[in-house]
């Protein structure tokens, strides 16, 4: 499943990136994650009128149907959407320049990077740990940990996401001005610093307003890392590779990392050692961190305008 997703990523961080233009690619690919999380809002806002609108047996007898049939006639959707799309310049010219029989993308071909790839599952690891520490897993932990009701935990959780969500292009803007690496880095920095300190006083929070801005704060640190992550992975492969140059590392990093965060969180908090958990996301970004540090600056030295 991970990889599945891995694969829509690329192409759409790909297409994103390349119809965007040069001056104003940042701003313009941060949409990817806006509509993200938009996803999420309206996963939760469905989630809220089932259980709403639904009693508990009629939501476990057929109910919980509903979201799937929805999902479904929005892949519909989505497969017509695709088919009326235009082609990016930079796509035609490289199809253009290839033999007939020739294949663009293929595994062979991506080894090709290995730079490029390794950085790709280095600056996603620490990114995608935090994006879903902070997002998906929040709700659990105002529950479970801070002890708030799940009404409560989804108004926070759904309220987080809303600005979370309306940060992005101000990100994605702001890495066009000062360039990539800076706001990856802030974001490594302010997550290697923050994260064990914010979580802790996450843990102690017992009103929605502390909760909901701690929340916030989180979610401003991780937006330097989900805004820009998909324009920076596409600059740093050519146009014929990048799709799957963009899409198979970032799935394997997320399937690896992203995935598993939930699991760790739990496995540490029924141990009875759920700080530890706070220590294994510090220890991703830190990861990650260093690969902010010592990779190009994709704005300026980027494969796209080749």
């Amino acid at each position: 499943q991970g990889l599945s997703v891995g694969g829509e990523y690329g192409a759409s961080a790909t297409y994103l990136s390349e119809m965007a233009g040069k001056t104003h690619r940042g701003f313009w690919s941060s949409f990817q994650y806006v509509t993200l999380i938009m996803g999420q809002l309206l996963a939760l806002a469905m989630l809220l009128l089932l259980q709403r609108t639904l009693t508990p047996a009629e939501l476990e007898s057929w109910g919980w149907r509903i979201p799937f049939i929805v999902g479904a006639a929005l892949a519909v959707v989505a497969v017509a959407m695709r088919r009326g799309l235009e082609e990016s310049s930079a796509f035609e010219k490289d199809r253009a320049s290839r033999p007939p029989q020739s294949a663009a993308a293929t595994a062979r071909g991506l080894m090709a990077h290995p730079r490029a790839v390794l950085t790709v599952v280095g600056l996603t690891a620490g990114g995608t740990v935090a994006f879903y520490t902070f997002t998906t897993y929040a709700q659990k932990f105002l529950v479970n940990t801070a002890g708030f009701s799940k009404s409560d935990a989804t108004y926070i959780n759904a309220v987080s996401l809303l600005v979370y969500m309306m940060l992005q292009p101000l990100v994605g803007a702001l890495s066009d001005r000062i360039g990539r690496r800076p706001v990856l880095t802030a974001f490594g920095v302010l997550g290697t610093l923050g994260t064990i300190p914010l979580l802790t006083a996450l843990e102690g929070a017992r009103t929605i307003p502390q909760a909901l801005t701690l929340l916030i704060l989180a979610l401003v640190a991780v937006s330097g890392y989900t805004a820009i992550n998909a324009v920076v992975k596409a600059e740093l492969f050519p146009t014929s590779i990048r799709a799957l140059g963009v899409g198979f590392p970032y799935a394997v990093a997320v399937s690896v990392f992203g995935g598993t965060a939930e699991y760790f969180a739990l496995w540490f908090k029924n141990m009875g050692h759920e700080r530890w958990f706070y220590w294994y996301v510090t220890g991703c970004i830190l990861a990650s961190l260093v690969v902010y540090a010592t990779m190009p600056e994709t704005r300026d030295n980027t494969l796209m305008d080749e």
